[in-house]
């Protein structure tokens, strides 16, 4: 038998602890035998005998083994063969994910690895000599049909598993434009990073299978198809382009009624999550595989029913414009960090500008830095603007103290910080009702908190607006609630900065609401003040609203983030000063009493 084998018919072993501890350069002593196996004990009344001398028995007695069985021939296992790709898991790895976000746009971009893959290799970022290393690799390790998805799939995990983790980065070029790809993942464990990467894009690029079974897999309740489109939009993506892939496969063979079956299933849905059906919405047919459809059109008969405009010549010509805002106070949100000789950030600009050199705030722990160097995609620059994908290089700050979800903003706009707010919730998916103390994750941005629900303010009707007063929400409810996090973190209304206004609520797993900031603490603050004050004070409520009117009431609709923070500035100077007034006429009163009682 080979030494690595096991033998089935060894006889049982049998420690001796009368062995002799092992001493490093004594030679070999022979230990003492051990001695037998303790005879079974009787649950029957013990015999008389049950006290004779036996100490001595273990060196008299010498138990005679049983023969030694004859040696069995070592069988060796069959080897396994090579595992072979599920048909299903071929093309697009598996049905869960059949559906994958993706945005481009002048500026960001973000979709499935095989379809993506395919548009690097098209618009000449990846070589024919770098898809064949990848084509020899993936067959290698029996995967020969994911070698596309490999340009974005870069670390073993997820070319071993066919899944996308982590959100990929990558650039490329039209005749007119210059896109940044982020690669979200599309699996439902992954969904937190999905989120991360559609909160930087411009344009999101919804990637649904054709395949028979997959779309409607992933488009069925509990699918990742209605959870990506509602989260795209709620990471505030205004256009979204419908890729239906795999159209070139045996179960589809680029069948029209397939197509337009996809597309009246999913519309209704899209415009269930706020997309325009004429001005947000397009649908374009491809395969990842051939890369029909994806920059040009293919050759032969097939697909000849579709007349609209191929995937890249769609982007480049078609699109509107993205707004920025240059003009604003400088707002880049941090989406990863790392150090490399120096700390640096990498980070989504969202208003503003930055130069090299410029001193700025990190929030929210309002730590001064200065930015020493700038990359945008990877290109070392001297300034950067509203819309860029950027890498900084800040002095006066380590890695360790910062985090993702972190915004860089102007010494003199700096953003708000805060644990409570409220806001406009809508209750996508919960089974039981929503009250106070109810907890769960806030997604905002990269930022990831544990919040909980400090109260139910009331609900909404979403055909009508009213408002009704409620201590709890149900799913499929509007409500407006005040929310708590457990750390402070940096927030901006809706109204003021609509990208730092939104967020989303995920609990088990699964996202079950979205929604938008209306006030942060210190305006939530001010009014609890206001209400207290003009309860105690004898004037009552009115005379505050009066004495406020010009500091702030008046102004309260104001969207100008310097002017707001001037009014809240005055209106507590004006509240201190009212407090000071009523503190030095209750002790006026308190004085006359005491001369009058005495």
């Amino acid at each position: 038998m080979s030494s690595g084998g096991w033998n089935v018919n060894a006889a049982a072993f049998v420690p001796n602890v009368n062995a002799r501890p092992f001493v490093p350069g004594q030679p070999y002593i022979p230990a003492e035998p051990a001695p037998p196996p303790a005879p079974p004990v009787s649950a029957d009344p013990p015999v008389e005998e049950w006290d004779a001398e036996v100490a001595d028995a273990p060196a008299e007695v010498v138990e005679e083994s049983a023969p030694a069985p004859e040696p069995v021939p070592e069988t060796k296992a069959p080897e396994p063969e090579p595992e072979k790709a599920d048909s299903a898991a071929v093309d697009d790895k598996d049905a869960s994910e059949a559906s994958d976000v993706i945005a481009p746009l002048a500026k960001k971009f973000e979709r499935v690895a095989y379809v993506d893959g395919q548009l690097m290799y098209l618009t000449g970022m990846v070589d024919k000599r770098t898809l064949e290393k990848y084509e020899r690799e993936a067959k290698e390790k029996g995967r020969e049909s994911w070698y596309l998805s490999w340009c974005m799939d870069t670390n073993e995990e997820e070319r071993e598993k066919g899944k996308t983790v982590e959100c990929g980065r990558a650039y490329f070029e039209t005749e007119k434009k210059h896109f940044t790809i982020l690669d979200a993942p599309g699996h439902k464990s992954f969904v937190p990073n999905m989120i991360s990467g559609a909160t930087q894009a411009d344009l999101a690029v919804l990637v649904i299978s054709a395949r028979k079974g997959e779309f409607e897999t992933g488009f069925d309740r509990g699918g990742q198809t209605r959870e990506h489109a509602m989260l795209v939009k709620t990471a505030g993506v205004r256009h979204l382009v419908i890729l239906v892939n795999k159209m070139d496969d045996p179960t589809v063979k680029w069948d029209e009624d397939r197509f337009n079956e996809i597309q009246g299933k999913l519309t209704p849905y899209l415009r269930k999550c706020g997309f325009n059906p004429k001005t947000d919405m397009t649908y374009i047919p491809v395969s990842g595989l051939t890369g029909a459809f994806i920059k040009d059109r293919p050759t032969c008969e097939q697909g000849g029913w579709y007349s609209g405009p191929c995937f890249i010549d769609y982007i480049d010509n078609h699109l509107v414009s993205m707004a920025r805002d240059y003009n604003g106070p400088v707002r880049c949100i941090v989406v990863d960090k790392f150090s490399d000789m120096g700390t640096l950030i990498i980070g989504k600009m969202e208003s503003g500008v930055v130069v090299k050199g410029q001193n700025l705030v990190l929030m929210p722990n309002k730590q001064p830095v200065q930015v020493i160097q700038i990359w945008s995609d990877d290109v070392e620059t001297d300034r950067v603007v509203s819309g860029d994908n950027v890498k900084f290089k800040l002095k006066g700050i380590e890695e360790n103290e910062i985090q993702a979800g972190f915004i860089i903003c102007s010494p003199d706009a700096l953003c708000k910080v805060g644990r409570v707010f409220d806001a406009e919730v809508v209750i996508l998916e919960h089974k039981s009702i929503i009250a106070s103390g109810y907890t769960c994750v806030l997604h905002i941005q990269s930022a990831v908190e544990e919040v909980s629900v400090k109260m139910v303010i009331c609900t909404i009707d979403k055909k009508t607006g009213e408002k009704k007063k409620s201590r709890f929400v149900r799913q499929d409810e509007k409500c407006i609630m005040r929310i708590e996090s457990t750390e402070a973190f940096c927030l901006e209304p809706f109204k003021e900065l609509p990208q730092l206004g939104r967020f989303t609520l995920r609990d088990e797993g699964r996202t079950i609401a979205i929604g938008k900031m209306n006030q942060h603490q210190r305006v939530i603050a001010l009014y609890r003040q206001l209400y207290h004050m003009g309860k105690e004070y004898p004037k009552g409520k009115e005379w505050f609203h009066d004495r406020l009117k010009a500091a702030f009431l008046k102004n309260k609709d104001e969207t100008d983030p310097k002017k707001i923070d001037e009014l809240l500035n005055r209106a507590e100077f004006v509240i201190k000063e009212i407090e000071a007034l009523y503190s030095l006429r209750k002790y006026r009163a308190m004085k006359n009493r005491y001369y009058e009682d005495k």
